[in-house]
């Protein structure tokens, strides 16, 4: 046998040991990872929903924006929040404004009306911050979150982290002021499921920004838990 054939056999016994699958398929710790102002929300394929189940949604602000609970920031959002909250089977129906990100709970008849809807929104508040602001580009650091509400105590605890979040923020003395006794950065305004009577000042010089919601979820089954107070903040964890 010649070197040269020597040489070749080697070659194909070293190669027939290396491992079978090289490239392609799901391999552990593969693919882009997630760094720098877009990390933390996956990209997998979103959950079904359906049209009886509220949905839970954050939006987060790219970092080094300006804060959002400012009077101007705040008149800003509540006029693109108008603009969107009823359209195409997607309704905004609860809220609150964060320094750097939203809460929002909506309604919508399908995953689709609500992937439409929220980049609807989110087109709008793109627009009116831009605006304030003088600036250009993306407000939104990546794609929303959801989470699907399917029974009504989960829905009653969405409603106090949302319209009570900015409370417990600021009881932790979070960068947030909350003097009041309910966020005006918030629905809570225009929230009917207080067990305190409230009266807000100058409400009917604002337009609504919110939508009523159609579920029974949100219109009746998560009150046979009980009526929110306002003194209630949510759950740590």
């Amino acid at each position: 046998m010649t070197s040269r054939s020597r040489q070749v056999k080697k070659t194909k016994l070293q190669q027939a040991v290396l491992p079978f699958r090289q490239n392609g398929g799901r391999r552990e710790g593969a693919g882009r990872k997630p760094k720098g102002d877009k990390a933390g929300v996956g990209h997998g394929p979103r959950a079904l929903l359906a049209a009886r189940f509220p949905t839970h949604v954050t939006m987060k602000l790219l970092q080094g924006l300006p804060k959002m609970r400012s009077r101007e920031a705040y008149a800003a959002l509540r006029t693109a929040f108008a603009a969107g909250c009823d359209r195409a089977g997607f309704r905004l129906t609860h809220y609150a404004v964060l320094n750097d990100h939203l809460h929002f709970l909506v309604e919508a008849r399908d995953r689709e009306a609500l992937s439409r809807g929220l980049q609807g929104l989110a087109i709008r508040i793109a627009k009116a911050l831009n605006r304030l602001w003088r600036r250009r580009g993306t407000v939104f650091a990546d794609r929303y979150h959801d989470r699907i509400l399917k029974t009504p105590r989960e829905v009653r605890n969405a409603l106090v982290y949302v319209l009570a979040n900015g409370k417990k923020h600021a009881a932790e003395g979070r960068e947030i002021q909350v003097p009041q006794a309910i966020d005006t950065f918030t629905s809570a305004p225009w929230f009917d499921g207080f067990r305190e009577p409230l009266t807000v000042r100058g409400i009917e010089a604002i337009v609504r920004p919110v939508t009523d919601a159609h579920t029974w979820m949100l219109t009746i089954g998560w009150r046979r838990h009980g009526l929110l107070s306002v003194h209630e903040l949510p759950a740590t964890g």
